[in-house]
């Protein structure tokens, strides 16, 4: 079945060349709007599964997973004074401790832990913290050129972005004000000032050409000239929807509303001017980009809600397919490091665990990703 907005477009009297290039273009746009609406609409069907299979089936293999860690950081911490471990050895073992230690506290401040890593890391876990803290607001001051205010919680990505992007918004407007003073301050040429009116003219004539189609649709779709009770809450109903696109200026919507209402066919449309299909095209490229907009937005909050890569979030499909995998990666992080605990009670085995362990070096991506609380895990 096809939905009404594939029936909007302009066909050619005989072949798809004899149409003009705003004429295609309208063609263009519709279709792509459609996709990316279809796109947006599947999201936003995905998502609310997304979330309900990662708290059911993802997330009670992750808590059993932090406790099989914590267990293996107690562990660790139990050998550590053995006789059998070399200088060496007790160095990764550190190493082990404090990094998982240090990524589980993250997640969820815990006492014992606290203490395992204090004892470990020859430093305290809250200056760590504050540290880590700072040094991330830090390199959000030098690399987006803002500053982020108050209590940073770590726990709270979401958070910390939302707040981040507040600041970048901010940042935005205040230079759009400042490049608009400069602006302001620099005298025109005749020449500038000529341009200007007239894009401020065209912008005019394009809102123009969208309340025209908005004005038709209310003239005959408004309830209060409606006698009959049942056809009035029709006509309440559809002139929500056409208050709705209007607001939005989603002119797809009320070209989809007149031809519903059947005040437009699609005859009509092959006769559309130049200038007015121009118009059209400027509206219809402008709500393309805002759904390429919301698209972007909820696969960005996806990703950094569950710390997902985006690259992951292609396609709503390819997230939920994604996730599967991530559960049957869990699954076997659980058995292998069960495995491991059992034979970890074996120091021999731990020892000859740790001569193949290599400390990674500290690299400035390391001390960045520490810096945002983000630890080695397991």
């Amino acid at each position: 079945m096809h939905s009404v907005s594939t029936l909007i477009r302009i066909d050619a009297p005989t072949a798809p060349t004899d149409l003009s290039k705003a004429q295609q273009r309208f063609n263009r746009l519709i279709k792509k709007i459609d996709q990316q609406r279809n796109a947006l609409s599947a999201w936003q069907q995905t998502i609310p599964r997304y979330r309900q299979k990662h708290a059911q089936a993802f997330e009670p293999l992750a808590d059993t997973f932090r406790t099989l860690q914590f267990e293996f950081v107690q562990l660790l911490d139990t050998h550590y004074p053995g006789k059998a471990f070399t200088q060496s050895d007790r160095k990764k073992i550190r190493h082990l401790i404090c990094n998982l230690a240090g990524k589980l506290m993250v997640e969820n401040e815990n006492e014992t832990l606290k203490a395992i890593y204090n004892r470990h890391s020859e430093s305290d876990f809250d200056a760590d913290l504050e540290e880590g803290k700072e040094a991330l607001k830090e390199m959000m001051r030098r690399m987006l050129g803002v500053e982020l205010e108050g209590e940073i919680d770590l726990r709270s990505p979401e958070q910390m972005f939302a707040q981040l992007g507040e600041k970048m918004q901010e940042k935005i407007a205040e230079e759009k004000r400042l490049q608009q003073e400069r602006r302001d301050r620099r005298k025109k040429s005749a020449k500038t000032l000529a341009k200007e009116k007239q894009a401020q003219e065209e912008a005019q004539r394009i809102s123009q050409s969208l309340q025209e189609v908005y004005r038709k649709l209310a003239s005959s779709l408004h309830p209060d000239k409606e006698l009959d009770c049942v056809e009035r809450a029709r006509k309440t109903a559809l002139m929500q929807q056409v208050n709705t696109a209007y607001e939005k200026k989603d002119l797809l919507r009320l070209l989809e509303l007149q031809l519903a209402a059947e005040q437009i066919d699609l005859a009509r449309l092959n006769t559309l001017t130049e200038a007015r299909l121009a118009h059209y095209n400027t509206l219809l490229n402008e709500q393309s980009k805002e759904l390429a907009c919301e698209v972007g937005m909820l696969r960005s909050v996806l990703a950094m809600h569950f710390d997902t890569p985006e690259e992951a979030l292609s396609l709503p499909d390819q997230a939920l397919a994604f996730l599967d995998a991530q559960i049957q990666k869990m699954k076997g992080d659980i058995l292998k490091l069960k495995a491991d605990l059992s034979a970890f009670q074996d120091m021999k085995t731990l020892k000859k665990f740790l001569k193949s362990y290599v400390i990674q070096s500290k690299s400035p991506l390391a001390e960045t990703a520490r810096a945002m609380g983000i630890y080695m895990s397991y």
